[in-house]
């Protein structure tokens, strides 16, 4: 349970997608059917969906799914939750003399954003800023983040004031902390030679090429990131790729497709990829297992020689100022 906060004067939620409590079959099947059942996540009619899901999903996948999950979980738990605290433990101590409580959330599994929004309550906050950890907006990530926040105030007979965090895809200090977090991966293990045709392949979380027909403006959002991070570190679209990784099911994605573009380019005679997800603002199951295990298998197994996971972003003092900045900006005027 969080902390009481009695000095506070306004609530900060953090938002992530979600984990299993434990890296076992019953605690992954019970994440999976609460994610999977959400209609922004997977938009076919319940009828034809559940036995999908009941039958097939959360069976055979699920176990796929568990072993993945405890190949990259930490001593201490899920590496989303790890990094989730880690965040909020860092922000919590730099807004703490503005008045302002912080706290992580999960849009699936624990902690519940319902359950945390209702503590805040029950320590008297009438102010709430909530930030989904998504830069790039998508329907299937932030926007249900407002669909449970809206649920939530829809069952209170007492309702704070409420903002929530659209994205922030070229916000100068996410574009600063990426490059940062980058740079600093370069100095450790040596920065890639681009002129002998050595990548950088930025990966972001694919969704259906269905969503973006609907009107999901997330692909764009992204080649913005993209082009601004680029502009930054001095390269080409050439010498720094964009692709998307995780697809679900068998629709269109959108692509480039990254376990597809790293076989590529290994195959084609690239002896160096990096690899890093702008995406995710913290590093999970799809950075560490998808990028770290399973992609860095299919590109040395191409041909090719080296290949460096830059870690997500996590609670680099980098990332922290730009978190800060951007929850301090979308709380003015409630601060003294």
């Amino acid at each position: 349970m969080p902390e009481p906060h009695p000095a506070a004067s306004a609530g900060v939620v953090l938002v992530n997608l979600g984990t299993p409590d434990q890296p076992t079959v019953p605690a992954v099947r019970r994440y999976l059917r609460e994610f999977l059942s959400d209609r922004r996540v997977v938009d076919l009619p319940p009828p034809l969906w559940r036995p999908i899901l009941e039958l097939h999903i959360l069976h055979g996948h699920a176990r796929r799914s568990t072993a993945k999950y405890a190949s990259v979980w930490y001593d201490s738990g899920s590496p989303l939750l790890v990094h989730m605290n880690d965040v909020a433990d860092g922000l919590r101590t730099r807004l703490a003399g503005a008045g302002v409580a912080v706290e992580a959330a999960m849009r699936y599994g624990h902690p519940a954003l319902g359950q945390v929004l209702a503590d805040l309550r029950r320590d008297g906050l009438d102010r709430v800023l909530v930030v989904p950890m998504y830069p790039q907006f998508a329907t299937s990530t932030t926007a249900t983040v407002i669909d449970a926040l809206s649920r939530c105030l829809a069952t209170s007979q007492n309702l704070p004031e409420v903002r929530w965090v659209r994205s922030w895809p070229t916000d100068p200090g996410y574009i600063e902390a990426m490059a940062a977090r980058i740079e600093q991966t370069w100095a450790e293990q040596g920065r890639p030679d681009f002129t002998a045709g050595h990548k950088l392949l930025l990966s972001f979380h694919g969704i259906p090429e269905s969503m973006v027909e609907a009107g999901d403006p997330y692909p764009q959002e992204c080649q913005a990131t993209a082009a601004a991070l680029r502009q930054r570190l001095g390269l080409t679209d050439q010498q720094c790729l964009l692709t998307f990784q995780s697809k679900f099911s068998h629709s269109p994605w959108l692509t480039p497709a990254t376990i597809d573009t790293v076989a590529e380019l290994a195959q084609s005679g690239v002896e160096r990829l990096d690899v890093f997800c702008p995406g995710f603002t913290v590093d999970c199951l799809e950075t560490l297992e998808e990028i770290g295990l399973l992609n860095r298998d299919e590109f040395l197994s191409h041909g090719g020689q080296t290949f460096v996971r830059v870690p997500c972003l996590n609670d680099h003092p980098a990332q922290l100022d730009a978190l800060e900045g951007l929850i301090r900006r979308h709380l003015s005027g409630w601060l003294d």
